[in-house]
């Protein structure tokens, strides 16, 4: 399975831009063997929380016929990171994944939200743990946001459930640049599966962000890995190797949940 992963900078507060940016690089780099391309989180107007009542996707309308024409352009499915998103009353953090075909196949509120960038001030929480979705091709995956990274939990559950592939889409600071790579690494060891991570660059007067999209193999080992600037990742994944994995360090066939607190 052939995968893109777009590392850009995101403009804060300005989403016809970022748009531009996304259509510009798939026009670059998505070819007839690419199967899924996948984009940071909040991509769509960033970290401008303070504006988001105002900027705010109305239930991902704009951001999903966005998408859903780029998918059908181009004839991929689309793990597409997660935007500012009005519901109702509340903002929410939502992720989402489009099909070749146009349709939505996935979609999860971010229920972690960073205290050190104030998303709780300005945004709600999900209330879902994030479901297991199949691609176009069947492969299972799970899409989880940033903040999430840190509560190993959340991964558990789509991972029991036969996803092969997990993929975290952030705006990672590059102050816990560590905390990134670390972290993903263990959830791969973990879980016996392939971890993705896609995170944004740059700097938005606030903070910088730490780039290192990063792929990473069941066996914890590091496929490859972009630096701090803009950049993509062209991968072409063996799901193979997660049976094989699974065989041989049998994780959940020997978990023991009645044990745990």
């Amino acid at each position: 399975m052939n995968i893109e992963v777009f590392q850009f900078k995101i403009e804060p507060s300005n989403v016809s831009l970022n748009e531009e940016t996304i259509k510009n690089w798939f026009s670059k780099y998505v070819t007839s063997e690419t199967d899924v391309v996948v984009l940071p989180e909040m991509w769509n107007n960033g970290y401008a929380l303070p504006q988001l009542n105002k900027l705010a996707d109305q239930q991902l309308s704009r951001s999903f016929e966005f998408i859903s024409k780029l998918a059908i352009q181009y004839h991929v499915d689309i793990v597409a990171g997660s935007v500012s998103n009005s519901m109702k009353e509340d903002i929410y953090n939502t992720a989402f994944a489009v099909s070749k075909h146009g349709y939505l196949i996935n979609s999860y509120d971010k229920v972690h939200l960073v205290p050190m960038l104030d998303e709780p001030l300005y945004m709600s929480a999900g209330n879902a743990v994030p479901e297991p979705f199949s691609l176009s091709n069947g492969v299972k995956i799970a899409q989880i946001i940033c903040y999430d990274l840190r509560f190993p939990e959340l991964l558990r559950y789509p991972a029991r459930k036969g996803a092969e592939i997990a993929i975290y889409v952030a705006q990672w600071p590059s102050v816990r640049l560590d905390h990134w790579v670390a972290l993903l690494k263990a959830r791969a060891i973990e879980n016996d599966m392939f971890v993705i991570g896609c995170n944004s660059c740059g700097d938005d007067g606030k903070t910088e962000y730490a780039g290192n999209s990063i792929i990473i193999n069941p066996n914890g080992e590091v496929i490859d890995q972009l630096n701090d600037k803009e950049g993509q990742l062209s991968c072409s994944l063996d799901l193979n190797e997660v049976s094989k994995q699974r065989e041989s360090i049998p994780v959940f066939k020997n978990l023991r949940p009645h044990l745990y607190k």
